[in-house]
């Protein structure tokens, strides 16, 4: 399969770079947003400590790698 080339001569990322990015943006953001609804739900059950940081990390862990393997397919499918 032949490199496509960019207007500016720069060679076009393949498909398997874009789904490593779409996953790694996924994990990004699905971090971002477990570190917040994390926090919230052990604060709310009460947690403290080491058990907080624990069920904060868990959280954190579930989320982005469940949005990155979804935005890693939804790039997969773009390709």
């Amino acid at each position: 399969m032949p490199v496509t080339v960019g207007p500016y001569g720069q060679s076009q990322p393949s498909c398997f770079d874009r789904v490593k990015m779409g996953f790694v943006m996924g994990c990004a953001v699905g971090m971002a947003a477990g570190a917040l609804f994390g926090t919230f739900s052990c604060l709310r059950i009460g947690m403290r400590g080491r058990e907080l940081m624990g069920g904060i990390g868990k959280t954190m862990m579930q989320s982005g790698g469940t949005f990155g393997t979804f935005m890693a397919i939804g790039m997969g499918i773009r390709c």
